[in-house]
C-alpha cells in the first residue's frame, strides 16, 4: 500500500498528552488569579473553550438555552426564568475572545428533587450535555471544575466508611501502611480456585482489601460470584488465627446492567462479602444505587469505585478530578489513582492530573468522608519508599491504600512457581528499608539502584528477588 505523506503522518503522531499538560497548568495559573464565582441556588459549572467561530460572550447564551429551559428570553421572576441559565465568568484568552474559560451557573430550580437533592446522573447530564460535547462549533471542551453548594453537597450520602473507618473497623492504625491486591489469574477461573487464590492472600498481615479483577463478571455458569465470594469467606476465617484479629475486606465485582444489579448485590451480601467493586463509568448511577440500598444496614460493604474506562471520559472531555469528586460524593469508599514511580507513567494519572485527583479525594468537604486512595498500576518492591515517603510528605498516608497485585502473587520462588509468601516478604523488607531512613533523600531516579545495592549487601534474599524479576534490565 502506499505509505502515508509526511503532514498527515505528524498529525497522527501528534502527541495530545503535552498540550493537555500545558493546558492544565494554564487553567490552574488562571483560576488561582481570578477563581471560579459562586452564585447562589446555583451550581457552576467551568469549561474550557477554544470555538470556531462564536464568542464565548455569545455561546454562554446558546447553552443556557440548550441545556436549561430552552428559553432565550424567559419573563423577569417568572418559573422559567428561575430555571435558565446563565453565564457567570468569562475570561478570554485572546483576541479572538473565542479561547479561554467560562463559568455558567445553572440553577437548583431546574435540577433538585423535593428533598432537595440532586444526583451525579443529574449533574452530568446539565453540565456535560450535547450542547458542550455534541456541536460542531466547540472545537474543543472542557468540563474542568464543578463548585456545589454546601446544602447540595450534604445531601449527598458520600463513603459509608472512608480510610479511618475503614482502618479501625479491620484493625489497622492510622499510620500502619496498609496493602491491597488484586486476584490473578484475573478471569477463567472457578470458585474453588477464588477460595484458593484468597486464603494465600489471606496469609499476609499487610493485607486490608483483595478485590477481584474487573475482566471476571457476575453471572457466568462456571464462576457465578456467590459461589466465589463463600469460597473467600470461609478462606479469610481460616487464616484469622494467622492475621492476628486483623480484618480483611474482599471485593467481588458486582459490574452488571442495571436490572441484574439488585439480586447480584443481594447474592453477594448475603454470602458475607464486606466490600463490592463496581466499575462505574460504564454504569451510570450503580454506586449511588449500592450506596443507598445498604446504608442502613449495620456495616455496608466497603465500596471500591473501579476507574476502568475512566479515560474515554477524561482524554478530551470532563477533568477526571470532577469524575472523582462525584465518585466520591456517590459513595466510593476506595479509589484508583496511581503510584510515584521513576520514568515514563504506566498507567493515568500522573502529575498535575494525579495531585488534583488526589487532593479531591481527601480534601473536607461538609458532611462528607475521604474516599481512600488505591495506588494502582505498577506498585511495587522497587517504588513502594517513593509511594510511603511521598505520602507521608503530603500528610496522606493515613488515606492511602497500596494495591500491589502481581507485584506480590507472582513473585517467582526457586521453583519457579508464584508465591505470595515471598512476594509479601520482600514488600516487609522494602518496609523495613523505608522506616530505616537509609535511602533518604536518594532521588526518584537512583532510588532503583540503590535499593538493588542495599538488597546486595543487606542479604535482604526475597527483596533481592522481587527486583530482579520486576526489573530484569536493572540486575547489573
Amino acid at each position: 500500500m502506499k505509505p502515508i505523506d509526511h503532514a498527515l503522518e505528524k498529525t497522527l503522531w501528534y502527541d495530545a498528552d503535552a498540550r493537555e499538560i500545558r493546558l492544565r497548568r494554564l487553567i490552574r495559573e488562571r483560576l488561582a488569579e481570578n477563581p471560579a464565582p459562586s452564585v447562589e441556588d446555583h451550581i457552576v459549572a467551568t469549561y474550557f473553550l477554544a470555538l470556531r467561530s462564536t464568542p464565548l460572550s455569545r455561546i454562554s447564551k446558546e447553552i443556557a438555552y440548550h441545556a436549561t429551559s430552552g428559553i432565550k428570553n424567559p419573563p423577569p421572576g417568572s418559573l422559567l426564568a428561575q430555571c435558565t441559565g446563565q453565564a457567570a465568568g468569562i475570561d478570554a484568552w485572546d483576541a479572538s475572545g473565542r479561547l479561554g474559560l467560562l463559568h455558567m451557573a445553572f440553577p437548583l430550580k431546574m435540577l433538585q428533587q423535593p428533598d432537595g437533592h440532586v444526583t451525579s446522573c443529574d449533574l452530568l447530564h446539565t453540565a456535560a450535555g450535547a450542547i458542550l460535547f455534541d456541536v460542531y462549533e466547540n472545537q474543543d471542551v472542557r468540563l474542568v471544575a464543578l463548585q456545589l453548594p454546601e446544602q447540595l453537597l450534604k445531601t449527598f450520602p458520600g463513603p459509608a466508611h472512608g480510610p479511618q473507618g475503614l482502618r479501625k473497623r479491620n484493625g489497622f492504625s492510622p499510620d500502619e501502611p496498609a496493602f491491597g491486591t488484586i486476584l490473578k489469574p484475573t478471569a477463567g477461573i472457578t470458585p474453588d480456585e477464588v477460595g484458593r487464590l484468597v486464603a494465600e492472600a489471606a496469609k499476609c498481615p499487610l493485607f486490608l482489601f483483595i478485590k477481584e479483577d474487573e475482566d471476571l463478571y457476575p453471572n457466568l455458569d462456571y464462576s457465578p460470584v456467590r459461589k466465589r465470594v463463600e469460597q473467600a469467606v470461609a478462606a479469610i476465617a481460616r487464616q484469622r488465627e494467622a492475621r492476628g484479629g486483623k480484618g480483611l475486606i474482599f471485593a467481588p465485582h458486582i459490574t452488571s446492567a442495571p436490572h441484574e444489579l439488585p439480586e447480584i448485590l443481594h447474592a453477594v451480601l448475603e454470602a458475607g462479602a464486606t466490600g463490592v467493586m463496581l466499575s462505574e463509568t460504564f454504569c451510570g448511577g450503580a454506586v449511588r444505587m449500592v450506596r443507598e440500598a445498604t446504608k442502613k444496614l449495620p456495616n455496608p460493604p466497603a465500596i471500591y469505585g473501579h476507574n476502568a474506562g475512566i479515560g474515554v471520559k477524561t482524554r478530551g472531555g470532563i477533568w477526571r478530578e470532577v469524575i472523582d469528586l462525584l465518585a466520591r460524593l456517590d459513595g466510593v469508599d476506595l479509589r484508583q489513582t496511581a503510584p510515584v514511580r521513576a520514568g515514563t507513567p504506566f498507567i493515568y494519572p500522573y502529575g498535575d492530573e494525579w495531585e488534583a485527583s488526589e487532593e479531591i479525594l481527601s480534601r473536607e468537604l461538609p458532611g462528607i468522608r475521604p474516599t481512600m486512595i488505591a495506588r494502582a498500576g505498577g506498585l511495587d518492591q522497587g517504588n513502594i519508599i517513593l509511594n510511603l515517603a511521598d505520602a507521608e510528605r503530603r500528610g496522606l498516608a493515613p488515606n492511602i491504600l497500596f494495591l500491589a497485585g502481581s507485584a506480590i502473587n507472582s513473585v517467582k520462588n526457586d521453583q519457579g512457581k508464584p508465591d505470595s509468601q515471598l512476594g509479601a516478604e520482600a514488600m516487609l523488607q522494602a518496609l523495613e528499608v523505608h522506616r530505616s531512613g537509609e535511602l533518604a533523600g536518594v532521588s526518584a531516579e537512583d532510588h532503583l539502584a540503590a535499593l538493588l545495592d542495599l538488597a546486595r549487601r543487606k542479604q535482604l534474599a526475597p527483596l533481592l528477588t522481587a527486583l530482579r524479576q520486576r526489573y530484569p534490565g536493572n540486575n547489573q
